[in-house]
């Protein structure tokens, strides 16, 4: 690849050296085959004699198509033809692009006219290459043609791509059965588009001066591929990469940060109603037992502790340090921080960026970057870590203690997860504000979380990514050790704006952030619910060992529900075995429905239920149950979950631990039972059909990513 990299060089320079931004199609041309991505044969003619000759040495029909460096857009210049089939046919087409071309731009310097083969049959596609500001290069694909315009089908995936990734492009497009050949046609050849995907990403990840690249029409057949426009847009300013510490560092100043032995708060009051005072009350009523400094320079005390006027006063060393001053005097304080070496600061105060202060923020970005303070915010609620009994924020203390660590962009999405972990006692290792981002952001966080013990599965809120592709590099790692939730808010173009307006997000492309973050093993949650309840009900559920799902029901309705909730969240209900179809059936009444969704109907006893799971737990070719529960007197709420948790110890015992999840339909008595059975193991969930499954999909989803079934 040496030479071909070379010759790549050589054109490039060339087109710098020339001061132009894009590439003439014989140019692409050679850029293609150094990268072995298949073109038509073709040549320059720069008369109309050239041109009938060019064209009967490679065969009619050909296309003839203007070469200029000032005209991108040969169609709009009326700088093509398509389909000549004769030397005469070629002559008075060269004349007829050349007048064109001087009637669309006089001073075009036209080069010629490009003589290429015509490509004829197979299914148009696209391949192509953008820079996005947050993800950098990625490679594209879709449908070809017109097609990319009118129906958007295309997908995305970073640069370079692996071969899995550029298989996996050929299913993500919601056309994708049309490339496996549909009435009559011959399906693609798949492994000849993988490689010229591969190939593509590769050729962008290697020349970042490449910014858009496209390749449409593709023409794909069932004996190869071939690309027969090629368009390449070139950017020799490209914007710096965002600052990126060195993994080590994050993961020392990051522990500094969330496990302190003393922490400054800068601001601290003793008036009630002041930040500066909840902080303080927090940290103290909370149970953090490391060192506690007030800093405010005119109290000589604040809550039975010496108050100082200077973090650069107190004569012990301070890990972190929590802002609860106003904006205009952040920046001074914090180059006392970083003169007194403080491993963090916590910014709660607005009054930045997403205020328009966007000179402000920046500064206080330069003075953490110049003396190695890393800052978290500002515009936050501060943040959580239980395991420490730390408490640095102006929210309520929290408690409950666990596994699961939250992060929010937002501080009313912060209140909420607050709000809901304490309502459905989950337990938290950590809560954290980002706020605005200036420095520490979501892949700061998955850095700390991967090595933290405490921690066993991370969920993020965030509103944008400042650096898209360091957040894929880290998720793609950390997720193969614990699942990630994602909500990405912004999805349509109305939640884009608000983002926008709201903290100075820049919300890109949803679709980009789709096809992202399932490359790098993110679980996407599509709401709120499902970001908490995710987090709630991920680390429950034993890992699947395969992907074949059973539903047991007490009620047909359920059933239905819950088989449209298994497809929706990618499951595979499995198909029953004759001999399994017979077992089921031993145990339900002859009104009863076996196969899959078994339903045992609503009136049985509890031991209906006992024989149906613990069957169901061991076969070994059921790898999940779905479980129907229907308010009955024959079987009481509170009866259900504790003989489905006895069934469930027992298999235990044996060795024998499968997903299960449940969804409860009667009165208020199925609350209690599905606290029981969530305490227990079981994600449950009363009056809903939906969330249960869509649990267990995410379960499923990160078992996928993380290489486990």
């Amino acid at each position: 690849m040496a030479d071909n990299k070379t010759e790549v060089r050589r054109i490039l320079d060339t087109v710098k050296a020339e001061g132009r931004t894009s590439l003439t199609a014989p140019e692409g041309k050679v850029v293609c085959e150094a990268y072995g991505i298949a073109v038509p044969k073709e040549g320059v003619a720069t008369s109309a004699a050239e041109a009938a000759t060019l064209a009967k040495g490679m065969g009619f029909p050909v296309v003839l198509k203007i070469v200029s460096p000032e005209i991108l857009h040969k169609t709009e210049a009326g700088g093509v033809l398509v389909g000549v089939k004769s030397a005469e046919d070629a002559e008075k087409g060269f004349a007829t692009i050349m007048a064109n071309a001087k009637k669309y731009n006089a001073k075009a310097n036209l080069i010629g006219v490009q003589v290429q083969q015509m490509i004829t049959g197979g299914q148009e596609v696209i391949i192509g290459a953008v820079t996005d500001q947050s993800f950098g290069k990625l490679v594209a694909f879709g449908l070809g043609g017109v097609l990319v315009e009118v129906l958007k089908d295309i997908t995305f995936r970073l640069a370079p791509a692996t071969r899995d990734d550029a298989l996996s492009m050929l299913d993500g497009i919601a056309a994708a059965e049309i490339l496996k050949g549909v009435r009559g046609a011959d399906p693609v050849n798949r492994d000849a588009l993988a490689d010229m995907i591969k190939n593509v990403s590769q050729l962008i990840a290697d020349f970042p001066e490449i910014s858009e690249m496209d390749l449409n029409p593709v023409f794909a057949s069932k004996s190869g591929a071939i690309a027969g426009d090629v368009r390449i847009v070139l950017d020799f300013a490209p914007a710096a990469p965002r600052f990126r510490p060195k993994h080590d560092d994050i993961v020392r100043d990051m522990t500094r940060i969330m496990k302190p032995n003393a922490i400054a708060v800068i601001g601290a009051s003793s008036e009630e109603g002041k930040i500066g005072n909840s902080v303080m009350k927090n940290l103290i009523n909370g149970g953090y037992k490391g060192e506690i400094y007030p800093i405010n320079p005119s109290a000589p005390e604040i809550m039975g502790r010496k108050a100082y006027k200077s973090v650069k006063d107190v004569p012990g060393a301070i890990d972190v340090a929590v802002f609860a001053i106003p904006a205009k005097f952040v920046a001074g304080a914090l180059i006392e921080v970083g003169e007194k070496k403080i491993a963090g600061a916590i910014l709660i105060p607005s009054g930045f960026a997403e205020t328009g202060n966007h000179e402000g923020q920046e500064e206080i970005a330069a003075i953490g970057r110049k003396y190695g303070v890393r800052l978290m915010g500002p515009n936050i609620y501060g943040f959580y870590y239980t395991p420490s009994n730390l408490c640095a924020t102006f929210c309520t203390s929290y408690d409950v203690k666990g596994g699961a660590a939250l992060s929010s962009q937002s501080g009313g999405i912060g209140m909420a997860i607050i709000g809901f972990s304490r309502s459905a006692k989950m337990g938290v290792s950590a809560i954290v504000g980002l706020g605005n981002k200036s420095d520490i952001d979501e892949d700061d966080l998955l850095t700390f979380f991967e090595q933290d013990d405490n921690t066993n599965i991370i969920a993020q809120h965030c509103e944008d990514l400042k650096d898209g592709r360091a957040f894929a590099e880290v998720a793609k790692r950390v997720s193969k050790k614990k699942p990630i939730v994602v909500l990405k808010a912004g999805r349509t173009a109305m939640g884009a704006r608000a983002a926008s307006s709201h903290t100075g997000a820049l919300a890109g492309n949803d679709k980009i952030y789709e096809d992202v973050l399932k490359q790098s093993g993110v679980i996407r949650a599509r709401s709120l619910r499902d970001l908490l309840e995710f987090a709630r009900g991920i680390p429950v559920l034993p890992t699947p060992k395969g992907e074949n799902v059973v539903i047991i029901t007490g009620a047909g309705g359920s059933g239905v529900l819950l088989s449209d909730a298994v497809v929706d969240n990618g499951l595979t209900l499995m198909a029953m075995p004759a001999d399994l179809d017979a077992a089921f059936r031993k145990f339900i009444p002859p009104f009863g429905a076996a196969g899959n969704p078994v339903d045992i109907t609503g009136g049985e006893p509890p031991k209906t239920y006992q024989n149906t799971v613990r069957l169901g737990l061991e076969d070994p070719r059921i790898h999940s149950l779905i479980l129907g529960y229907w308010h009955t007197i024959v079987t009481p709420p509170m009866v259900f979950a504790k003989i489905m948790v006895e069934v469930v110890e027992e298999m235990k015992a044996k060795g024998i631990q499968k997903p299960i999840v449940a969804s409860l339909a009667g009165d208020v008595e199925v609350e209690e039972a599905s606290e029981y059975l969530f305490a227990h193991g079981i994600p449950a969930y009363p009056y809903s059909t939906e969330i249960p499954v869509a649990v267990l999909g995410a379960k499923y989803k990160w078992a996928r990513g993380a290489g486990l079934i």
